[in-house]
Parts: structure tokens; C-alpha cells; sequence
């Protein structure tokens, strides 16, 4: 297993920093490949068959985007996908599948093994630099969206809602907890909820409740 990394005008510095896995028994076909994609910047990490590319798949800084031949020696590409399939890992990757079968049926074969994406040899380098843009892209909204989800689970979590029906006395308006102790509105509510109360007076009790007690007072004041 090698590495090659060349980087090359025209392509974003962001892909630049991802890395591809290449699994070819064939060492110039491999070069073909690893030579078109260095040259579109890309870090490209070597498998010669089948079972070294499972080993470094299975790693965990592995290339999240691999191309795989078909045809290799211990694990060949459609095997190869089942088994990236069945990892688990929580990780997104995508794979691209390089073989000389070009029927409908080898297609259709292949996408179901798991490939995201298919090309047939010979292929045309700019075209095979093309499909993995395609893929980082893929992978780079799998992420944004996996980080939403996260996000969207945490904020879920840290949001503790009020249901069901709550005892409260009719006179003095305190609620019942799950514990028999009966408690003000707002402290229930604060335990139950992240929210933070402030208190004030409403017009109502202002004129019924302040009003009063501000003409005692200033009555005492005259006396």
C-alpha cells in the first residue's frame, strides 16, 4: 500500500484535503488511475487487491471515498461493497466501481452490491476527476445533513415539555406534583421546562390589588 498526493491547479482546496482510496491488482492500470486523480489534487491511498483495500477500509481514517476494480484478487469490487456496506460505522462513504463490464445487467449488478457510482475501462481521466468531485460532493451533504440531524436530536433532548393534565388548586392556584407536594406555578414550571419567569403585574391586579393598597397608604400619609 502506498500513497500519492500531487496537487494540481484548477481543483478547490477543500477536495484537495480528501483522500481516495485506489484497490487495482493491475500495477498500471492502478498508476493510470492514481496518476488522474493526483493530478487533480487529490490524496490517493493504494490497495494492490482486494483484502489490502478492506484492511485500510476498515480503518478509522480511512478514505470515505474508494474506487474499486471489479476484478481483484482475495476480494473483488462487488464484494468488497457488500463488505463496506455491512461496516456500521456511523462513517459516509462512497464507492465507485472501475471494470471492463459494460452490460446492463453487470450495472445494475454492481449498484446493488452497494456502489454509488459505476465506470467502464478505458475511461477518460478528466471524466473519472469529474465523478469523485461528484462524490465529495455527495459526501459533503451527507455530513451537513447528519450534522443537522445531531443537532436537531440534542435540541430535542435538552427540551423538556410540560404534558398531560396538571393538579392545581382552584384557590390559590398551586400545582401537584408526581411527588404529592404541592408547589407554586412558576417553581413547577421552572423544574419542568427551561423556562425562566419575570415577574410583573398585570392591569387587572394592578387596579384591583395596587390601587387599593396605594390609597390606604397615602391616606395614612394625610392622618
Amino acid at each position: 500500500m502506498s500513497t500519492s498526493n500531487t496537487p494540481s491547479d484548477g481543483e478547490t482546496e477543500a477536495t484537495s484535503r480528501r483522500s481516495v482510496l485506489v484497490a487495482e491488482d493491475d500495477k498500471i492500470s492502478r498508476r493510470t488511475v492514481v496518476s488522474a486523480l493526483s493530478r487533480g489534487g487529490n490524496h490517493v491511498v493504494e490497495a494492490e487487491d482486494g483484502a489490502q483495500a478492506w484492511k485500510v477500509l476498515q480503518g478509522s481514517d480511512s478514505p470515505q471515498l474508494a474506487i474499486l476494480d471489479w476484478m481483484m484478487p482475495e476480494l473483488d469490487g462487488l464484494q468488497l461493497c457488500r463488505e463496506v456496506k455491512k461496516l456500521g460505522d456511523g462513517r459516509a462513504r462512497y464507492v465507485i466501481l472501475v471494470t471492463s463490464k459494460a452490460e446492463r445487467q453487470d450495472v445494475v449488478k454492481g449498484l446493488e452490491a452497494g456502489a454509488d457510482d459505476y465506470i467502464t475501462k478505458p475511461f477518460d481521466a478528466e471524466e473519472l476527476r469529474a465523478r469523485v468531485r461528484v462524490g465529495f460532493r455527495v459526501l459533503d451533504l451527507q455530513e451537513k445533513l447528519a450534522n443537522r440531524v445531531h443537532e436537531l436530536e440534542q435540541a430535542i433532548c435538552q427540551i423538556k415539555q410540560l404534558h398531560g393534565l396538571l393538579p392545581i388548586c382552584s384557590y390559590c392556584k398551586k400545582i401537584r406534583d408526581d411527588g404529592n407536594y404541592w408547589q407554586q406555578v412558576e417553581e413547577y414550571i421552572g423544574q419542568h421546562s427551561e423556562v425562566k419567569f419575570s415577574h410583573g403585574i398585570c392591569p387587572a391586579c394592578y387596579e384591583k390589588e395596587m390601587v387599593p393598597q396605594l390609597v390606604a397608604l397615602k391616606n395614612e400619609g394625610r392622618g
